[in-house]
């Protein structure tokens, strides 16, 4: 595992500020939110997490038994605003990450009330429990790279570009931005810092692989879910170019933020992008042939036939404002990252504890920054 992490940058996150730190993660029992728990656990945060039940059997959340490292897993909607406020009062958190949401861009299409009402309406039943609950410092909006208008062109999205969406869940997403900018504005000033206490941010993220996504329709669980099964991986979309990174990149990005939430508190109360460098701006395919590859095997790649839903095809962020204000870099590359995604589902394959397994690749990535 020593080669994963690839230092760039002297930038790092700061276990020691974590410690006994209250921290609440709403969408804790998805993907990125579970790998973030246990992140937050290791460095001795007292983590309280907000969802509802794992989207997918399996998924990270049982794999490497979260609930058993956290302070509290409460289930519930985030649509349901009295519960979200019920809890926020009941935890007084210090520090809140919002991952909370539906991430799927098929799915948008199939319920797009749904991903209306979890991914906006969501979003304001949050910042309306934080405006009544004193403890509240910071609080990261975790939204998405597709949140921009996209053009497909060559040029790189910044954080000031104009938001939109052709799908519902791109431009549901670019709503919950506006959403947290309109509260920032309206009730968390940054001008005004002194007075209400609470810095708000939004990260906008790249496509995110790595150990323990099991969702449907995406690219690394289907690629794995064929490969446990010998068979040929389908793909709708092989030509499509997405900023590829490590699930650990994008929440080693988060951490550092909050860090600075709360230790700076306005000075960086704005939108951040987290991508990759661009040579691991890929296509889908080039992507599937390296999983492949990892793998072993002679597993094929194929194109599915027929129309599919709307997908950009083009896709890339501008990280310079994030690297030159707030310190962060990518530190694994893609070969890297791939390898140790595709080690992680053998792992789990082979019924290894899988916890201590993810521990281990976040050490891993530590050192890697600490070297």
């Amino acid at each position: 595992m020593e080669s994963m992490a690839r230092l760039k940058s002297k930038a790092s996150v700061d276990p020691g500020f974590w410690r006994n730190k209250k921290v609440l993660v709403t969408g804790h029992t998805g993907f990125k939110g579970a790998w973030l728990c246990l992140w937050l656990a290791q460095m001795g945060a007292k983590v309280i997490g907000m969802a509802l039940p794992p989207p997918t059997k399996p998924s990270f959340f049982s794999a490497a038994k979260i609930e058993d490292v956290i302070e509290r897993s409460v289930i519930l909607d985030i649509c349901d605003r009295e519960k979200v406020l019920r809890t926020l009062r009941r935890v007084k958190p210090k520090i809140i990450f919002h991952l909370a949401a539906q991430s799927l861009v098929r799915d948008s299409y199939k319920d797009p009330v749904t991903t209306y009402m979890t991914n906006v309406t969501g979003t304001v039943n949050l910042f309306e429990a934080v405006r009544v609950v004193s403890s509240v410092r910071a609080v990261i909006n975790v939204t998405t790279d597709k949140c921009y208008e996209n053009i497909e062109s060559s040029r790189r999205y910044r954080e000031g570009d104009p938001l939109g969406g052709y799908d519902p869940y791109s431009s549901s997403k670019a709503c919950s931005e506006i959403v947290t900018a309109a509260y920032r504005r309206s009730f968390f000033n940054p001008g005004e810092y002194k007075k209400h206490g609470v810095a708000v941010a939004t990260a906008r993220a790249g496509n995110v692989i790595g150990g323990g996504d099991w969702a449907r329709e995406r690219l690394v669980p289907d690629c794995i879910r064929s490969l446990m099964k010998n068979e040929d991986i389908i793909l709708r979309n092989p030509q499509a170019i997405r900023p590829w990174q490590h699930v650990l990149e994008p929440l080693c990005g988060y951490l550092m933020l909050a860090e600075k939430l709360v230790i700076n508190g306005s000075k960086f109360a704005t939108a951040w992008n987290f991508g990759p460098d661009h040579r691991d701006v890929l296509t889908v395919k080039e992507v599937a042939d390296r999983i492949c590859h990892q793998w072993g095997g002679g597993i094929k790649v194929k194109l599915l036939p027929g129309r599919h839903p709307h997908e950009a095809k083009f896709l890339m962020l501008d990280i310079s404002k994030v690297k030159r204000e707030l310190g962060w870099k990518p530190r694994m590359d893609l070969k890297a990252a791939v390898q140790e995604t595709v080690a992680w589902y053998k792992g789990w394959h082979q019924k290894q504890n899988m916890q201590a397994y993810s521990i281990r690749q976040i050490e891993s990535y530590l050192r890697g920054q600490n070297q």
